[in-house]
């Protein structure tokens, strides 16, 4: 599969340290932090620079929980008790800005209690949809501030990818305020969607583990999926480096969905969601989503297997859970916990797909979800075909190597941290 490039990279702005400065989208920054300097947000930047890139802006934010200072204010009470900036319009994705909603919900169009700002809702909205209530908003400027954990079908990167095609549409002017990818940017890991499987889980051909921030994903959106670019700016972090892990970061976690409960959970999620598309529980409805896997009829033998194949950087223990939701409700089920040991060593997709072989091979009453939903989160039907016909793991990791060296040459392009 090819990735498309495009010439028209120039709309885009890059606004570093505590100055707002115009760049190309290739333009990677003079300067880098040493790794002594601690990490300073996009929103923190912005702040130090009087919210010098907002002046003379009517400024609309698209965020959620996640959105927090380092002492948890969120950054929507702050922007708006600052006479330095016009904050006139919230935009809440799923969940939710203040995060009410479960899964596959959202609060709807209201009127903020603490602050008095209208509220908009945008989940399963895009296109001139979208635009349209940008437009209704009043706004010129749209800002994003979402923690991301580094997976392609978590959807908040689409909710990224939508707001910048709407805003162009739009006419607004785009903003995106970093953060640190949480499980690193060392590199991107699994296969690459196929665009006739996209869906709100994969807009565009990325890999399933990406490795990289949002700001850098803003910027390969709009010189490589958008119709054209949107004019974009975007507001680096200081102090952050590819290798870090988020407890390297000093940054209070927040749970950016309910079933993402800790920095942990983010880092097995890319591998070990696939199992949203099978029979099984994936953990929701327990303390340990995505970390707890398992269903009726499953013993000690899976463990047993998985651990037989020796995948870096993991082991995996025997568990019984009885989620409170979800599959399996109110039943104990047994299965596997994850269990890292060795972070840089660990390949969360190698591994989730290590479960899927072994699950299939030791438990009978193994399938996919009758939509064949894996699909979607693999980003083609190779990976369910492959585990059908008995293939191994490495089999299975060895057929999508090349669409994944494609992609890692593009993405090279857009990162902006060492």
């Amino acid at each position: 599969m090819r990735l498309s490039r495009r010439a028209l990279l120039t709309a885009t702005a890059t606004a570093t340290a505590a100055f707002a400065a115009t760049r190309t989208t290739r333009t990677t920054p003079t300067t880098t932090t040493s790794r002594a300097d601690p990490l300073r947000t996009g929103f923190e930047q912005l702040q130090a620079s009087g919210y010098a890139t907002l002046h003379g802006r009517r400024v609309g934010v698209v965020t959620n929980p996640t959105g927090v200072t380092r002492d948890v204010r969120h950054i929507v009470d702050v922007m708006h008790a600052d006479p330095h900036v016009e904050l006139t319009a919230v935009f809440g994705p799923e969940h939710g800005f203040r995060g009410t909603a479960q899964a596959g919900g959202s609060e709807g169009r209201y009127d903020d209690p603490a602050t008095g700002l209208p509220v908009y809702d945008t989940y399963l909205k895009s296109g001139k949809p979208l635009a349209d209530v940008f437009t209704a908003s009043g706004v010129d400027t749209v800002v994003f501030d979402i923690q991301d954990v580094g997976a392609r079908f978590y959807t908040y990167i689409w909710t990224l990818y939508d707001c910048m095609e709407a805003a162009r549409l739009a006419g607004k002017r785009f903003v995106v305020l970093d953060r640190p990818n949480p499980v690193t940017g060392r590199a991107a890991q699994g296969p690459v969607l196929h665009k006739e499987f996209a869906t709100f889980v994969g807009r565009q051909p990325i890999a399933q583990a990406h490795g990289m921030t949002v700001a850098e994903l803003a910027r390969l959106f709009n010189g490589e999926f958008l119709a054209a670019p949107v004019e974009l700016t975007t507001v680096l972090m200081s102090g952050w480096k590819r290798s870090d892990f988020y407890d390297a970061s000093g940054l209070p976690w927040v749970p950016p969905s309910p079933n993402m409960p800790t920095a942990d959970t983010a880092l097995v999620y890319s591998g070990t969601c696939l199992f949203e598309g099978t029979n099984l529980s994936e953990g929701r409805g327990t303390t340990r989503p995505f970390e707890l896997l398992g269903a009726e009829g499953i013993d000690g033998r899976w463990a047993l297997e998985a651990n037989r194949l020796k995948v870096p950087g993991v082991r995996f223990r025997e568990a019984y859970f009885a989620p409170t939701f979800s599959k399996f409700q109110g039943k104990t089920i047994g299965g596997v916990q994850i269990h890292v040991a060795d972070r840089a060593a660990y390949d969360p997709v190698r591994t989730g797909i290590a479960l899927l072989v072994t699950a299939k091979k030791v438990w009978s009453g193994f399938a996919w979800r009758s939509d064949n939903w894996i699909d979607k989160l693999t980003g083609s039907a190779k990976v369910r075909t492959m585990i059908d016909a008995g293939a191994t793991t490495d089999e299975i990791v060895a057929a999508w190597q090349d669409e994944l060296k494609a992609f890692q040459r593009i993405r090279k392009e857009y990162l902006l941290y060492g």
